[in-house]
């Protein structure tokens, strides 16, 4: 049975372990040690590590056959010194990962003014946040072609389930921008992410990436509104793109500053894909669900 390292330990990485055991022997990168015990009891053995310390990752040299790298980066500079840490430790074992899977961001895209776009648009990273993911993606298909290591990249969108909608954010009246100024965002549910990483798995191409999205084209106001009419909330208010530049915080407004519809078409046909929420509607439906048993 091949070995499989789990790197970044937190909601996806939960609910992609059930679909690895009984085909994996899993190992979990743990840097909580309060949060081993939880691993271990689902089947998982943790290694206590810290990407942020490179003397910890010695055990994970020549450890795994599989990685998958859920990590996000530090947010002290451009670069991902996280996912460089983790590459050395790889590269120091006496054998290398056959296969490594990547969860990166659509924000890698910048703003596209709407446009519907696939994996061949060019790379135009406008947040600091991107540009770490872009740095990533780049030391990872680099680590991939130098060691013929299959490396597979997961552009998520926005990630949600029925504990990461905007409830929150409705409840406290957070404005957003009025329809003729809002942007396009994408989405994609936690457990089909958890999905696209195993299929991935089976089916990924080397140095390829992928739009984890699913096959929604909806507004950023129209997404709080559907949540609000199904939780029965007030539909936040909408103010011109103007009036956000003097009343949201900048990581909100950052948002708001990046419009594009994500193509998932390579996702169906190469890794096989069939999203268990394919519209946002149905993921929220299912939440009201579980949230209203």
């Amino acid at each position: 049975m091949q070995k499989l390292l789990i790197v970044g330990c937190g909601d996806v990485a939960r609910r992609t372990l059930p679909r690895l055991l009984g085909h994996y022997r899993v190992f979990a990168l743990v840097r909580d040690p309060q949060q081993c015990a939880f691993w271990r009891d689902q089947g998982a053995r943790p290694i206590l590590a810290d990407l942020d310390r490179a003397a910890s990752l010695q055990r994970i040299g020549g450890l795994a056959d599989v990685v998958l790298h859920f990590a996000p980066p530090s947010e002290r500079s451009t670069a991902d010194t996280r996912t460089r840490r983790l590459i050395a430790a790889l590269t120091r074992g006496k054998s290398l990962p056959q296969r490594l899977i990547y969860i990166s961001t659509s924000g890698v895209y910048g703003d596209c003014a709407g446009a519907r776009i696939d994996e061949t648009r060019p790379l135009r990273p406008a947040t600091d946040r991107a540009l770490r993911r872009v740095d990533a993606e780049r030391q990872l298909r680099l680590f991939g072609s130098r060691h013929d290591v299959c490396v597979s990249i997961l552009r998520a969108p926005g990630i949600y389930a029925a504990d990461r909608l905007p409830v929150a954010r409705l409840q406290q009246g957070v404005s957003l921008l009025r329809a003729e100024d809002d942007v396009f965002t994408n989405h994609i549910h936690a457990d089909d992410l958890a999905m696209l990483t195993c299929a991935a798995l089976r089916y990924g191409r080397a140095n390829r990436c992928y739009n984890a999205s699913d096959d929604s084209e909806m507004k950023m106001g129209d997404y709080f509104d559907l949540v609000a009419d199904r939780f029965g909330l007030p539909r936040a208010p909408r103010i011109s793109r103007g009036e956000a530049r003097t009343q949201l915080s900048p990581l909100l407004l950052s948002f708001m500053s990046e419009s594009r519809r994500l193509d998932n078409q390579r996702i169906r046909k190469e890794l096989r894909a069939q999203l268990r929420y394919p519209q946002i509607a149905d993921g929220v439906n299912a939440a009201w669900r579980e949230r209203n048993p």
